[in-house]
């Protein structure tokens, strides 16, 4: 199988303008705007467009586009019903939640953690709109728990991609410059314990692109990423390794110097035949695909279909291999990964000593 690079819905008519009116404000994304006992003029119009993009940078761009299609869904829920979108009701967002979980006729049932996002969505854009939505109402959590407990699976983990999984998975790759790009990927990803939205967003110098979420200093030590993640900056130091083969510092300067790439993003697209590097980013879906793509061709759980292959490695499959596989203490390890805390570090080690403290015996049994 090759990997290329490269919600139900109803019909039904419009119940009332204000819940046209009020999806086509969220479509426009304004949730800021100028008083209204305020005449525009150019220039606070302008100030009033930066603010809605500040507004719109407070959260992460999957994010921003999860919300926005949890607030077209319920948009277009409300209109089936008959209900208006405006102002926030506590035991009509219960009635959604419900008919989530347990939908009439042939729509799939989503799954609690997507119906959890979704209610945070509805919170997020009723916020933006000047209202507030009480998620504490007994409507809401009431639901909410029975869904939970009803519904409620234990979270599935993404497989760790371990040291010996990491060298089959590289070297599947041709040695062209597709292959010299996407080997470096894989290496800085799983070295950085990197999420695959901060390995794409890396420019090589501070402030090369307006998108850029960081940049990279290599020295004759490693290479200093400087990352502007979901827990704000952090800074993650990548040594150089025990052999130019499986070094990804290496693999980045090879990968920097046949692609000729001094400024600007620090993974680009390549041409169709793989021989020339173009301006464009890269987006984070390579890094999936690349992922999977690299799984199959290993032979990595090849105990397993290909299908269930498929969906048990993704991006996070790099973070959870470094965590499970750097056999250090494990402070390191979380400041590493920008965790803010220990337990969420032991989230992503899939292969650890769990029983090392054993507080049966501690206790004199």
């Amino acid at each position: 199988m090759t990997i290329e690079d490269g919600k139900p819905t109803s019909s039904h008519s419009d119940a009332g303008d204000t819940s046209r009116g009020d999806e086509r404000d969220q479509e426009k994304g304004d949730g800021i705007a100028l008083p209204s006992h305020v005449a525009g003029s150019g220039t606070l119009d302008r100030l009033a467009d930066t603010a809605r993009d500040y507004a719109k940078a407070a959260t992460a761009e999957n994010t921003n586009k999860a919300y926005a299609a949890d607030w077209k869904h319920f948009g277009r829920w409300c209109r089936i019903k008959g209900l208006d979108l405006l102002p926030p009701s506590p035991e009509m967002v219960g009635l959604y939640l419900a008919d989530l979980a347990a939908p009439v006729g042939k729509a799939p049932a989503i799954t609690v953690s997507t119906i959890e996002r979704r209610l945070s969505g509805l919170a997020w854009h009723y916020q933006q709109r000047g209202f507030t939505l009480d998620r504490k109402n007994r409507h809401i959590v009431t639901v909410l728990a029975g869904i939970k407990r009803k519904h409620g699976k234990p979270p599935v983990q993404k497989e760790a991609i371990l040291r010996d999984d990491i060298l089959a998975m590289v070297a599947t790759l041709p040695q062209d410059l597709r292959g010299l790009r996407d080997r470096a990927i894989l290496l800085i990803g799983y070295a950085g314990g990197l999420r695959r939205s901060e390995i794409v967003s890396l420019d090589v110098h501070k402030d090369d692109t307006p998108d850029s979420g960081g940049w990279v200093d290599i020295t004759d030590e490693g290479a200093l990423l400087t990352l502007n993640a979901k827990t704000g900056w952090r800074e993650v130091e990548i040594g150089r390794g025990s052999s130019n083969q499986t070094c990804p510092v290496h693999a980045l300067e090879k990968w920097l110097h046949f692609a000729r790439i001094d400024f600007g993003p620090l993974f680009v697209r390549t041409s169709r035949d793989g021989k020339t590097a173009l301006p464009a980013r890269l987006s984070d879906k390579h890094v999936v695909r690349l992922i999977k793509q690299t799984v199959l061709d290993a032979g990595i759980r090849s105990d397993l279909p290909e299908k269930r292959r498929l969906v048990l490695f993704s991006g996070h499959s790099l973070r959870a291999g470094l965590a499970s596989s750097a056999e250090i203490d494990e402070r390191y390890v979380q400041k590493h990964l920008g965790h803010a805390s220990a337990e969420m570090t032991r989230k992503y080690q899939r292969r650890r000593d769990r029983f090392r403290v054993n507080l049966t015996k501690a206790a004199g049994l």
